[in-house]
């Protein structure tokens, strides 16, 4: 990869901080890095205080951003992409009165796809905003689910620790004034544009495979649950166990437009967390026209990985985002890849029948003596699916994003196919917030606590993205 050319244009017209400390860091490591160009925002709030050790004096700034849940190409339009929120600004919150559960700043907060185009001088313009919305086109928000379809118990509480209930009026009671959840509420991370105008939302909560017009207004709807009269068709039962807030993490479409191919983000727990530790991971085709599904195996390069984000480039072949958690200032490191994967030798889970070894469960799937998959390789290692001859998708290596351009960020989220060898790639800010004990503060991407994280465009040409 010519490392010369990533991003040049964009470098030469930003001057943001978080540029000058990307080009610190290439610097120190002596080596050639360019920094990304920062998506446009608002601010959602601004009178929180923010908790980070040292600057407990200064108040906390909710971005109207986060369009880092993933992106894709506009259909039609060379340099316009769309980009994806998640369910809003919220942290984790471990003493609430009624449990455990999530703090949500702005609780009415509506998930959001938003247009992008790239300017001549490096910039990028927003241009449009399409909030997501239910059948009947009232907003929906990005409040937990209920347990029928995919909610984990995430108590929603209010930035100082309220539970946030049906009537914020009125004390909390289980039956005449409960906890509020939507059941259309989407923790969106993958996104798909189909050339319709219409687009398709992968979420962590189901999850949840949804259908929105060029509106944003539902029109189908896919995930596990059978109970569900919004679906129009069901994934296999066993994504119920998606591991909680790692649910389908990126979303890809063939490029007939007739198949959609989904990532888990991590080891599901199916059938229980006791597979936490794990580096096996669950992608899903579905054929639109036809209704067959599909599932393969992919094998991460660490225990606990994220796949973050998928991209199409032929009906077998898909970019996938393989990631950890860390930042560039993190003392262990941090990883940042993109592989190319094949589906075409990999073992369709969905089409092995049942033998003395092997059996095909409603609940979990598909059983190797009596073990999920999940469970069998935690238990013996990755020979067990070879002694079956159950083959995971194959992989190679396409640019790692540290080496290339000293990646500071810890979520990277999202790819656009700009061309044959040309890629951009885009981070989740969370909205700039970050929690510590329970207490929001702002995410910085520096230990010094000078440099507020944000969703920053980069792009990275001359690749060998198709297999030669």
């Amino acid at each position: 990869m010519n490392v010369t050319k990533i991003f040049s244009a964009l470098y030469l017209a930003l001057a943001c901080s978080a540029c000058a400390m990307a080009n610190n860091v290439a610097n120190e490591h002596n080596t050639q890095a360019t920094s990304g160009a920062m998506l446009p925002y608002t601010v959602l709030r601004d009178d929180l205080k923010n908790h980070a050790k040292g600057i407990e004096d200064s108040r906390l700034e909710i971005r109207n951003g986060g369009y880092g849940s993933d992106m894709t190409a506009h259909p039609h339009i060379k340099n316009q992409f769309y980009a994806l929120t998640d369910r809003g600004p919220n942290a984790t919150y471990k003493k609430g009165a009624l449990g455990k559960g999530k703090i949500f700043p702005v609780a009415d907060y509506t998930p959001r796809i938003g247009l992008f185009e790239l300017q001549g001088n490096g910039s990028i313009k927003q241009l449009k905003t399409i909030l997501l919305k239910r059948p009947d086109g009232t907003p929906i928000t990005g409040l937990p689910n209920s347990s029928a379809f995919g909610g984990t118990g995430e108590t929603p509480y209010t930035a100082t620790g309220k539970p946030i209930v049906e009537d914020m009026a009125l004390p909390f009671d289980a039956e005449k004034n409960p906890i509020k959840l939507d059941d259309f509420g989407l923790d969106g991370e993958g996104l798909v544009a189909l050339k319709d105008g219409s687009f398709w939302v992968s979420d962590e909560y189901g999850p949840h495979l949804v259908h929105f017009d060029s509106q944003g207004i539902e029109i189908g709807r896919i995930n596990p649950f059978v109970t569900d009269s919004r679906a129009k068709l069901n994934l296999p039962a066993e994504f119920a166990n998606r591991r909680p807030n790692r649910g389908m993490e990126g979303l890809a479409v063939t490029q007939d437009q007739a198949t959609l191919i989904g990532t888990m983000q991590s080891t599901m727990f199916n059938p229980n967390k006791k597979v936490k530790k794990l580096n096996l991971v669950r992608l899903v085709t579905v054929n639109l026209k036809t209704q067959k599904i599909q599932q393969f195996i992919y094998q991460q390069e660490k225990n606990q990985n994220a796949n973050s984000g998928i991209a199409t480039l032929s009906d077998s072949t898909f970019l996938v985002i393989e990631r950890d958690g860390r930042f560039l200032r993190d003392t262990q490191g941090a990883m940042k890849h993109i592989y190319r994967i094949d589906i075409s030798e990999a073992t369709d889970l969905e089409s092995i029948a049942n033998n003395s070894a092997l059996k095909q469960d409603d609940k979990l799937g598909l059983l190797i003596n009596g073990q999920t998959l999940e469970q069998a390789v935690f238990e013996h290692g990755w020979k067990i699916l070879e002694a079956h001859d159950i083959k995971p998708v194959s992989k190679t290596l396409v640019v790692d994003l540290v080496k290339a351009v000293n990646y500071p960020h810890d979520k990277l989220e999202g790819m656009w196919l700009r061309g044959p060898h040309s890629l951009a790639v885009v981070n989740d800010d969370d909205f700039a917030t970050w929690s510590k004990k329970g207490k929001l503060t702002q995410k910085y991407l520096d230990k010094a606590r000078q440099v507020i994280d944000s969703s920053q465009l980069y792009i990275l040409d001359n690749l060998s993205l198709k297999s030669e």
